[in-house]
């Protein structure tokens, strides 16, 4: 699994981001195609490309209320010379048995019934008399309240070209096809499209299930009373929604005790609901960083393969990271760092493009932009550290919000972009241009 270079005894090797980014990558892989009802298949990336299988619309059907005509019969009404015509009957939509429409005869249709034989087009409602004798109306009376208007006669006031208000038999998609793709990230038109031609079920990836869970005996869940020295879980909160907010179906788990064996117990426990796990907390160099010495020996025995290998990055925040896999089916799991604003900043960078390649996309990143820094100084990074820094862009421009603390929760709720500066940069004047990764 690893990808960084030898290292000799006592040596630390900071791996780069983009070491640790291609490792997930190249081991994480898209989830097996299963086949889901549609509603259970929003958010799901199809797996093969759907051929249209009937024609949309599947007949000729009115766009308006009205009467289908002949275009002969309306030609030259006017409300001074209205085209007087029979009115042979009423067509509604799903209505399969048709009256046929003659010369100098008219058919009431509603809107998405089929064009009845002998008809060209439709008047609106709006251009006629409505079968009352007393000028142009502005809709149709119910036909439970007055089924008389289904006969007698009808004045039109204007004409018609032919197929006006038609919508033509495969005027959105014929038969034979592609209705959509491979790859296609379903969503609620595409639901739709999917209905409207007949399929009631479609082959895809499915989302994800992630498992988060944050460790640390300080942490109390919000709406409980904090004890002193006690803070609230946030972060598998974030992380949890930002897992969902990536196409997932996300799993928080409350916070776990700085107790490996309880970890090792959960985790263990939360394996059969996870394509991914995601922990937090617990993985940097301290006496009760529990993560690491949990998870450090698992598969070392059993599981050929399996393990989690825990790294140092050169990046800032998020310098600790642990990444491998656990249990029988071999599942993936990143470990995250504690802090509030390393996590989320690693969940971006490292865990969102793995979700996303388990969904089986092509694109797996947040877009990137250049942006020109809006800043009262210049902006610092330590040597050698790729710097991730919390931002706001608009029109071109992208401005710092919060400082550089891994803490700063609040500022973290106000950017909407990652503003990044190179390992080789130092300090970055106002006016200069970055790269931003865009976060909304």
């Amino acid at each position: 699994m690893s990808t960084a270079a030898p290292r000799t005894a006592g040596q630390e090797h900071l791996w780069s981001v983009d070491e640790h980014l291609e490792d997930i990558l190249a081991t994480v892989r898209p989830l097996d195609p299963i086949e889901l009802q549609l509603l259970d298949a929003q958010g799901c990336v199809l797996v093969e490309d759907v051929t249209v299988p009937v024609s949309l619309p599947p007949f000729d059907n009115s766009s308006m209320d009205g009467y289908a005509v002949r275009v002969a019969d309306v030609a030259g009404a006017s409300e001074e010379f209205p085209a007087a015509l029979e009115v042979v009957g009423d067509v509604a939509a799903g209505q399969s048995d048709l009256v046929r429409v003659g010369p100098g005869q008219a058919a009431r249709i509603m809107t998405g019934a089929p064009l009845p034989p002998g008809a060209e087009a439709v008047v609106p409602v709006e251009w006629t008399d409505g079968g009352l004798g007393e000028g142009p109306v502005t809709g149709m009376r119910a036909r439970s309240l007055a089924p008389e208007g289904a006969a007698g006669q009808v004045q039109v006031y204007r004409s018609a070209q032919a197929r006006a208000h038609v919508r033509a038999k495969g005027s959105d998609v014929k038969a034979g096809d592609r209705a959509l793709e491979a790859g296609t990230i379903l969503g609620p038109p595409q639901i739709g499209l999917l209905a409207a031609i007949g399929r009631g079920t479609v082959r895809v990836r499915p989302r994800p299930r992630v498992v988060v869970m944050s460790t640390g005996s300080e942490l109390v869940q919000p709406d409980e009373q904090l004890a002193a020295g006690q803070i609230y879980d946030s972060n598998s909160f974030a992380l949890t929604a930002a897992a969902r907010d990536a196409g997932a179906i996300a799993y928080r788990v409350g916070a776990v005790a700085d107790d490996a064996e309880t970890l090792r117990t959960t985790i263990e426990d939360q394996l059969v609901r996870a394509d991914l796990m995601v922990t937090t907390g617990g993985v940097s160099v301290g006496a009760y960083d529990v993560v690491k010495e949990a998870l450090s020996y698992v598969g070392d025995e059993d599981q050929a393969g399996s393990g989690i290998e825990f790294r140092k990055l050169a990046m800032q925040p998020g310098k600790p990271q642990g990444f491998g896999s656990i249990g029988p089916e071999h599942t993936p799991l990143l470990a995250l760092p504690g802090n509030p604003v390393s996590s989320y900043v690693s969940f971006e960078l490292f865990v969102r493009p793995a979700i996303r390649t388990l969904m089986g996309l092509d694109d797996v990143h947040r877009p990137r932009t250049r942006a020109r820094l809006v800043a009262d100084k210049a902006l610092t990074s330590p040597e050698g550290r790729r710097q991730f820094l919390r931002a706001r862009y608009a029109d071109g421009t992208v401005t710092p919000v919060g400082g550089a603390g891994s803490h700063l929760v609040a500022a973290l709720a106000h950017a909407d972009a990652l503003i990044v500066v190179p390992e080789d940069v130092e300090s970055v004047e106002p006016g200069a241009e970055v790269e931003v990764v865009l976060l909304g």
